[in-house]
């Protein structure tokens, strides 16, 4: 027992130093994964539509696609960090690109949830959802690349 402690806690703690400021969405991600399954199919018989196989599996590839969307944010990573370096550039950037794409399914799976559990009949604070929504929008605007970031820049300087 106490070996397997010491084996999972290695592998944690590898885990956790090779991720870096990617490993809190990361885990956070497998928490609201496992939580959003659960929560619907609890809320399952409190809507109109049947639960099927089909709609479970479709579920669960919906689940590895958001794994293949931070995998896609990390070789994005790979690629920024290759170009700078390749550049003459001598910085190492951590995982931005995947922890903004994680942060985004972390905040998506927390609203999904959240209706679950509305679907359910359980009461929410009326400020719980305002603010899981205020946050997905404060990191899509930060995440805006191109003409849309600027104009949007330019809208919040004339509202000041």
């Amino acid at each position: 027992m106490k070996q397997m402690k010491v084996m999972v806690t290695a592998v944690m703690s590898a885990l956790m130093g090779w991720l870096g400021v990617l490993a809190v969405p990361v885990f956070l991600l497998v928490g609201c994964n496992v939580a959003d399954y659960i929560t619907g199919l609890l809320a399952a018989p409190y809507r109109t539509e049947q639960v099927s196989s089909y709609k479970g599996i479709r579920g669960i590839v919906k689940k590895v696609c958001m794994w293949l969307l931070v995998l896609v944010g990390a070789w994005m990573d790979i690629l920024i960090n290759y170009a700078v370096e390749c550049a003459g550039i001598s910085i190492t950037l951590p995982f931005m690109v995947a922890t903004v794409v994680a942060v985004w399914l972390v905040v998506n799976e927390i609203i999904s949830i959240l209706e679950n559990i509305i679907d359910i009949g359980v009461p929410l604070p009326p400020f719980l959802l305002p603010i899981v929504r205020h946050i997905k929008q404060a990191v899509e605007d930060k995440a805006q690349i191109g003409e849309d970031s600027e104009e949007k820049e330019g809208e919040d300087e004339g509202n000041e």
